[in-house]
């Protein structure tokens, strides 16, 4: 189950806002908990307890909240451009991403993972205990049939768990499994440069 992405879309106009929430329901592949706003009064009193992930906002709305006051009421949220009419460059500066009204589900869906391609708390599902000692053996260069043999586990299985990270990670290389690792804390920055001297020994 993919963890719940609150997205919420500020957009005066009914006709608009209901087909940009029609297409986002329609995905799917996405775990979202929508949030409708008409103005930009009700999107402050919401942004207070709501706390979305993704805020899809209209850059032309009349008396448009300043991005940066957005992103003070709530930590590493994502800011999003609903473009509907022709806009100038320097106003859509500020936004993560720009979803237009000519853009197709697959387009938004798409641009909506990417968002959050590097936020494991909402792309992905949480690692097995396995998982992650199966990562550390990868970082320290071992190789499936090393990690089976320090885990006492067959290299099938170790493959099949390496086939299941990628797929929870979107990481399918070693160099990315070691950021990840030392992003997340699984390994020690020194434990790290200590396997790559090794392997260059």
């Amino acid at each position: 189950m993919k963890s719940l992405l609150k997205i919420a879309v500020v957009e005066p106009s009914l006709i608009i806002r209901s087909g940009v929430l029609a297409v986002l329901r329609r995905l799917s592949a996405l775990n979202i908990e929508i949030i409708e706003v008409v103005d930009v009064a009700q999107l402050l009193s919401m942004l207070a307890w709501r706390k979305p992930d993704v805020l899809v906002i209209n850059p032309v709305t009349p008396g448009a909240v300043s991005l940066q006051q957005v992103r003070k009421e709530v930590e590493g949220i994502k800011c999003v451009a609903l473009q509907n009419v022709l806009t100038d460059t320097a106003t859509l500066k500020g936004y993560d991403e720009v979803i237009s009204v000519y853009d197709t589900a697959e387009t938004i869906r798409e641009k909506i993972e990417n968002l959050h391609a590097d936020d494991d708390t909402l792309t992905h599902e949480p690692l097995t205990d396995r998982e992650k000692e199966i990562i550390i053996g990868v970082v320290k260069g071992l190789t499936n049939k090393q990690i089976a043999e320090n885990l006492c586990l067959s290299a099938h299985t170790v493959i099949t768990h390496r086939r299941n990270i990628a797929a929870k990670l979107q990481i399918h290389s070693a160099a990315g499994l070691t950021i990840y690792a030392i992003v997340n804390k699984l390994v020690d920055l020194n434990d790290v440069k200590s396997a790559i001297h090794r392997r260059d020994e």
